[in-house]
């Protein structure tokens, strides 16, 4: 992590960093040493992407549809965010790969879901597919809704407008995840409290009242235009849809 977003990575690299930092920090995925994933080493950074299993399949997913390399901007926006590559990426191969990868681990969903009619367009190679299908917790809202939906909604990528900054934290109005009917939805918006700085130390710059940021876990990774908030929310959308209507086990 660095103090401000650092100057030395090509574009998606930096993105990717800001992104995949919080859940390593966390100890949740990809290398054990969190310290590096920011830093300024593209080489290094490079080789340790690799490492979050959870986030590479899909790079290597949509960077197949263009040429690009995974860790290309767009492609990195794309699966974080969302946006039209997203359309590219042929859903039957991502759940071929994603089947294939994962085969003996514990999934949400990933064994129930099928490419036909009713998927079309929700089979998605976005982080919100792999929270929701891949991540096993879905597995776990009838039983401790209160545990899953909270890492559900911490692990989701989330968007909301800011509406006050306090020293290292922010506050934003956002719509938290919610169980309904036993549906998951998007609740009703309140306000969160959410890191932008630690020490000095950021993965974006500082945010203003006003601005839509994007946070994962307990961080604010970047400010999104209007088109990214968009795509997110898109992306977000078709994903829960997909759960809702018969993508859970």
């Amino acid at each position: 992590m660095t103090a401000s977003p650092t100057q030395y990575l090509p574009a998606g690299y930096e993105l990717f960093a800001r992104y995949a930092f919080p859940p390593n920090e966390l100890g949740y995925c990809g290398p054990s040493d969190p310290a590096v994933v920011p830093g300024d080493n593209a080489t290094e950074l490079a080789s340790r992407a690799r490492e979050f299993d959870g986030a590479w399949p899909y790079l290597q997913s949509i960077a197949g549809t263009t040429g690009a390399d995974p860790l290309d901007a767009d492609v990195v926006r794309s699966y974080w965010v969302g946006g039209p590559l997203l359309d590219r990426v042929d859903p039957a191969g991502l759940l071929g790969r994603l089947r294939t990868v994962f085969q003996g681990q514990v999934t949400g969903a990933l064994d129930t879901v099928s490419t036909d009619e009713t998927t079309d367009g929700a089979v998605l190679a976005h982080h919100s597919f792999h929270v929701f299908v891949v991540y096993p917790w879905v597995r776990f809202l009838d039983r401790d809704p209160g545990t899953a939906l909270h890492i559900l909604q911490n692990c989701r990528i989330r968007w909301g407008t800011v509406t006050a900054v306090e020293d290292e934290h922010v506050l934003v109005q956002s719509r938290p995840l919610a169980l309904e009917d036993g549906h998951l939805t998007l609740g009703e918006p309140g306000i969160e409290r959410i890191r932008w700085s630690r020490d000095g130390k950021s993965l974006t710059h500082l945010p203003s009242a006003g601005d839509t940021v994007s946070a994962h876990w307990d961080w604010v990774c970047d400010t999104l235009t209007p088109r990214d908030a968009s795509a997110l929310a898109a992306a977000t959308r078709a994903t829960l849809d997909l759960v809702n209507t018969g993508g859970r086990p």
